[in-house]
C-alpha cells in the first residue's frame, strides 16, 4: 500500500562546487650576467725597422635593446516484464488478452544523478616565454663580431662606374612584371580559399577587439526536447486511484496508486492505462498547474491495456496525436509522466529501439508494442511517448524486469479508435472476426510448405487448462463468412499482413459492423472473402 506522496514536484538540484582560482604566474625570469676578464701582452723587442702605426678597434655603444612587455594570457577553461504504470496500483489486471483474435494471439492486451558540472580552471600558463627576458634583465652588449670592419688607413675607395641602361632596363621591367603577376596569383588563391575573409563578429564584442570565447553550438535534438517539454507537459496529468475504501470501518486502510495520463481533448478526455484505474473506487486527476478534478472511468478497452477517463472541465491543454505506422527505429522518443508517483512532469528522452514487440505480463500477452530506451518507471504508465515534434506516438505501459533501458508503449494508432468513440459518446468496442492464428515467419512457412512467408495462419491450439481450441470460433463472423483452418490471411482491405502489421493491429482501423475484404491463401490459391466485423468480447 502506498500513501499519497507529499514530496514536492521535481528534484532540487544540489549546489555546484566552487571553482578553483588559477595559480599565480611567476613574477619574472632572470638570466646570469658574465664577467669580463683582462688580457696582458708582453712588449716586443725594439726593431730597427720603421714602426708601423697600429689601428685600434673602434669601440661603439651597443644599441639599446627593445624588450617587448609580456602579454596577458587568459586562463584556459576546462570544460518479468512488469507494468510501469502505477506505483502499487489498486488492483491487478485480470483480463487476459489472447495472442489472437479469439484466443492466444491478440494484437495487444493489458499489459546517473550527476550534480551540475562545476567550471574549473586549468593552471594559468606562465606569462612569459622561457627565453623571454624581463624588465629587470640587463641589456646584453652586441658582440664585436657583428661590427663592420674598419677600412684600412690610406685606402681610397674607388667609385663605381656607371653602366649603360640599354640592357638593364628591360631586365628590371621583366622582373617587375613577374613580381606583379605572382602577387596577383597569390591574392587570387588566398581570396578563393577564404583566408582573406573577415571573421564573423560575435554579438556583444566590439569591432576590432579580439576574444577567446567560443561561439556556442545549438544542438537541434536538444532544442526539440526543450520545446516538446514546454508544449506537452501541461497536457500530462497525474492520476491518484483509491480502491477498497471502507469509511465505515476505521481499521480498513484503502490502497492507493499513482499513474499518469494525457489529455487529448480540451473537454476533459484523458487516455491512460487500464491497470492504472482498473478496480478503483475513486479517481483524482491532478493537472500540472495544481488543479484537481474528480475523474470517472468512461470505458475499458477490451483489446489493449488502455482506458478512457473523463473529468468535468473545458478549455484544457491537449497533446497532438502522431502516426505510429510511420515510425522509424532510431528516431527520438520522449516520455513525460510521474515516475514513482512523486516526480510529476518528469521528462526523459531516448530513441525508438524497436517495433512489433511482444511481452508476457500478469494476465496475458501484450503484442505489437513499441520498444524504447527512454527511462520509464512505475508511475509513468499511462503517460505519453512522443516524437521530436511533440506528437503522441504511444502510451507507456510496461518495463522489462531485470533490465535497464527496456520500456514498452502501446502504439497510438491502436488507441485512436477508442479515443474517437469516447468523444462521440459511443461505447468502447473493438472489431472481431473470431479466429485463432499465428503470424508466419520464413522458418514456419517452410515447415508448413506454404508459398508465402507473411500472413496470419489460421490454426487451433490448446488453452492454459489443456482444452482443445478451434482455429475458427463457431458462429462468429469468420465462420459465417467461410474461413477455414489452414487458411492464410495475407491482407485486409489491401493492407498486407506481416510481422510489422499484425492482423489485430490492422483490424483496429475498422469499426465493428463494417464489411471488410480478406485476401486469403487456400491450397496455394488466393481468394477474396467478405467478412462483417463483430464486437470483441470483453472476456478475451
Amino acid at each position: 500500500m502506498n500513501e499519497r506522496p507529499t514530496e514536492p514536484y521535481g528534484r532540487p538540484s544540489g549546489p555546484g562546487e566552487p571553482s578553483e582560482s588559477p595559480p599565480a604566474a611567476s613574477d619574472h625570469l632572470t638570466s646570469p650576467a658574465g664577467d669580463a676578464g683582462g688580457a696582458t701582452s708582453t712588449p716586443a723587442e725594439p726593431s730597427s725597422a720603421v714602426p708601423t702605426p697600429s689601428v685600434e678597434p673602434v669601440q661603439t655603444e651597443p644599441p639599446p635593446s627593445s624588450v617587448t612587455p609580456p602579454s596577458l594570457v587568459e586562463p584556459t577553461r576546462s570544460e518479468p516484464a512488469v507494468l510501469a504504470a502505477s506505483s502499487d496500483g489498486p488492483a491487478p489486471v485480470s483480463d487476459a488478452v489472447q495472442v489472437s483474435d479469439a484466443g492466444p494471439a491478440s494484437d495487444a492486451g493489458p499489459a546517473s544523478d550527476a550534480g551540475p558540472a562545476t567550471a574549473a580552471f586549468s593552471p594559468t600558463p606562465d606569462r612569459f616565454d622561457r627565453d623571454r627576458v624581463t624588465w629587470e634583465t640587463p641589456v646584453q652588449p652586441t658582440p664585436e663580431a657583428w661590427l663592420e670592419p674598419v677600412p684600412a688607413v690610406g685606402v681610397k675607395p674607388v667609385p663605381a662606374r656607371r653602366t649603360g641602361g640599354g640592357v638593364l632596363r628591360p631586365v628590371l621591367a621583366a622582373s617587375l612584371l613577374s613580381a606583379v603577376l605572382a602577387s596577383g596569383a597569390t591574392y587570387g588563391l588566398l581570396r578563393a580559399s577564404g583566408a582573406l575573409d573577415s571573421p564573423t563578429p560575435v554579438a556583444g564584442i566590439p569591432a576590432g577587439q579580439t576574444t577567446s570565447l567560443t561561439t556556442p553550438v545549438t544542438i537541434d535534438e536538444s532544442s526539440a526536447i526543450v520545446d516538446v517539454a514546454a508544449r506537452v507537459s501541461p497536457a500530462v496529468v497525474r492520476i491518484f486511484s483509491t480502491a477498497n475504501a471502507n469509511l465505515s470501518d476505521p481499521n480498513t486502510i484503502p490502497s492507493e496508486g499513482v499513474g499518469s495520463g494525457v489529455i487529448y481533448d480540451p473537454n476533459g478526455w484523458i487516455l491512460t492505462n487500464r491497470h492504472v484505474v482498473a478496480g478503483s473506487d475513486k479517481l483524482v486527476v491532478q493537472l500540472k498547474d495544481g488543479r484537481e478534478f474528480t475523474g470517472t472511468i468512461y470505458g475499458i478497452d477490451t483489446l489493449t491495456d488502455l482506458a478512457i477517463v473523463k473529468i468535468e472541465a473545458t478549455g484544457l491543454p491537449t497533446a497532438s496525436l502522431g502516426d505510429s505506422s510511420k515510425l522509424k527505429v532510431g528516431q527520438t522518443a520522449i516520455a513525460i509522466g510521474s515516475p514513482l508517483g512523486t516526480y510529476s512532469s518528469t521528462v526523459t528522452s531516448g530513441i525508438l529501439s524497436a517495433t512489433g514487440r511482444s511481452i508476457d505480463v500478469d494476465g496475458g500477452t501484450i503484442n505489437n508494442l513499441l520498444q524504447t530506451d527512454t527511462a520509464i518507471n512505475p508511475g509513468n504508465s499511462g503517460g505519453p511517448l512522443l516524437d521530436a515534434g511533440g506528437n503522441v506516438i504511444g502510451i507507456n505501459t510496461a518495463i522489462a524486469a531485470n533490465a535497464n533501458g527496456i520500456g514498452f508503449a502501446i502504439p497510438i494508432n491502436i488507441a485512436r479508435p477508442i479515443m474517437e468513440q469516447a468523444v462521440a459518446g459511443e461505447k468502447l468496442a473493438r472489431p472481431y472476426i473470431g479466429i485463432r492464428y499465428e503470424m508466419l515467419t520464413d522458418k514456419r512457412a517452410k515447415e508448413l510448405s506454404l508459398s508465402v512467408a507473411d500472413g496470419a495462419y489460421v490454426a487451433g491450439g490448446q488453452s492454459a487448462s489443456g482444452a482443445t481450441q478451434p482455429g475458427v470460433v463457431p458462429n462468429e463472423p469468420a465462420d459465417k463468412a467461410g474461413i477455414r483452418e489452414g487458411d492464410v490471411i495475407v491482407a485486409i482491405e489491401g493492407q498486407p499482413i506481416d510481422t510489422e502489421h499484425p492482423l489485430n493491429s490492422v483490424l483496429t482501423q475498422f469499426a465493428p459492423g463494417r464489411a471488410v475484404t480478406l485476401s486469403v491463401l487456400r491450397d496455394g490459391q488466393k481468394t477474396d472473402i467478405k467478412v462483417t466485423l463483430g464486437v470483441r468480447p470483453a472476456d478475451l
